[in-house]
């Protein structure tokens, strides 16, 4: 009796990929974590020696990507650059409306590019390793599990380096946003 046809990933993925993918987006805050999350499952899909061996593949893709979620939510909540500003700014300006914004008038032309000269000499301050995840996730908007497998490193090392990078901006920043904010 020939033995049956051993199941491929690409087969998986083609079989599962839609609905796994919805079932983890509609299960996290982000697009970018559902395909952090999604990714993971298929790094751990691929890791497996014998597919034939797990009895339910439907069943071991979802809990796998069950699991990623949970990690997910138990991980500290990753700091974001739009977050140096306080939630109650409803009356005045945030800081990415400043880096972004057309200058109107000299005086806002003035204050963006002060801050922009205050952001560069602050991120000059971080070492290269923070500097450069945080001016790709932030500026170039690059994911964080991009920058990871450019780079070779884990995940959870590039997401402590953002983190860094942001802790520093913050306190750095944050004279010059109450300066602004108070003009």
């Amino acid at each position: 009796m020939p033995d049956p046809p051993k199941r491929t990933i690409i087969e998986t993925v083609r079989e599962y990929g839609n609905r796994l993918s919805r079932f983890i987006r509609g299960r996290v805050k982000t697009d970018e974590d559902a395909e952090d999350i999604l990714q993971d499952v298929w790094y751990q899909l691929s890791n497996v020696v014998d597919l034939e061996g797990i009895e339910s593949i439907s069943g071991w893709l979802f809990q796998v990507a069950r699991n990623r979620i949970t990690d997910t939510y138990r991980k500290k909540k990753e700091e974001s650059f739009t977050d140096l500003t306080p939630d109650d700014e409803a009356d005045g300006f945030s800081i990415r409306d400043l880096l972004l914004a057309d200058a109107e008038t000299p005086d806002d032309q003035f204050f963006k590019d002060l801050f922009w000269e205050e952001l560069m000499r602050a991120l000059d301050e971080l070492p290269d390793n923070q500097r450069t995840v945080f001016v790709q996730n932030e500026l170039e908007e690059v994911t964080l599990q991009e920058i990871a497998d450019q780079t070779g490193e884990n995940l959870k090392t590039i997401i402590s380096r953002k983190r860094y990078a942001v802790q520093h901006l913050r306190k750095r920043l944050k004279s010059l946003y109450d300066e602004l904010d108070n003009l």
